[in-house]
């Protein structure tokens, strides 16, 4: 059965990750630990057979990106859906600020997949614009089956779009956490089973209802 591998990696360090400083969209670069971690990562990916690279527009994922795929001599495309959570009138603050000024709202957000920071955007909001860049790829990109697309983004955003994927329902999105610089969220896509008459490959006309999808790892990486 034909299968199309899905690696969602995150961004190397930046200078707000060594301070626990709440970054969303703002237009953070890599420390220079998270340019070392990009160059590792992208040794690390010569193991996976990647045919594509996409990653966000923000500085500190594009650049990790950029380095991997000189690794692979692969061009990288740009797609602003790919960003981080927009986290409001969070974004910029430290963590224990965020704590003082709005007590208890960091517990709730990582908790509720539907709360939204203030002027921000909710796990379940970013989920689905994230989702609509696989969509579209599982459409139209044909070189993908048998193969890897390499997704580089933010820790949020993939395990928004990791928990989207699975199918799961919103009240199970915070059971992925914690997924470090450069490390990986991988999944697989088969056609969904349906006895015999179980495609045995992808089609155009296929929609997300027709594939499943399986999660094969989970903050897999190399520790720089």
């Amino acid at each position: 059965m034909a299968t199309r591998r899905l690696i969602l990696l995150r961004h190397g360090q930046t200078t707000y990750n060594a301070d626990k400083r709440m970054q969303g969209q703002l237009d953070t670069e890599l420390s220079a630990v998270g340019i070392e971690q990009a160059h590792a990562a992208g040794q690390w990916m010569k193991n996976f057979d990647i045919a594509k690279i996409v990653s966000s527009d923000l500085s500190r994922a594009y650049d990790t990106a950029a380095i991997i795929g000189q690794a692979l001599g692969q061009p990288v495309d740009k797609d602003a859906r790919l960003r981080e959570t927009h986290l409001g009138a969070w974004q910029g603050m430290k963590r224990v600020d965020v704590d003082a000024q709005f007590v208890g709202a960091r517990a709730t957000w990582r908790h509720d997949a539907t709360w939204t920071p203030p002027k921000g955007e909710s796990r379940v909001q970013v989920a689905a614009r994230a989702r609509s860049v696989v969509d579209e790829l599982m459409a139209s990109f044909t070189e993908w089956d048998g193969r890897a697309v390499l997704f580089v983004a933010h820790g949020g955003t993939i395990a928004a779009l990791t928990s989207s994927l699975l199918g799961l329902d919103v009240t199970q999105y915070p059971m992925f956490k914690g997924l470090n610089n450069t490390n990986t969220s991988q999944l697989a896509a088969r056609p969904r089973f349906d006895g015999a008459n179980t495609p045995d490959a992808f089609t155009p006309d296929m929609g997300p209802d027709d594939v499943q999808w399986y999660l094969e790892a989970w903050n897999q990486g190399l520790t720089i």
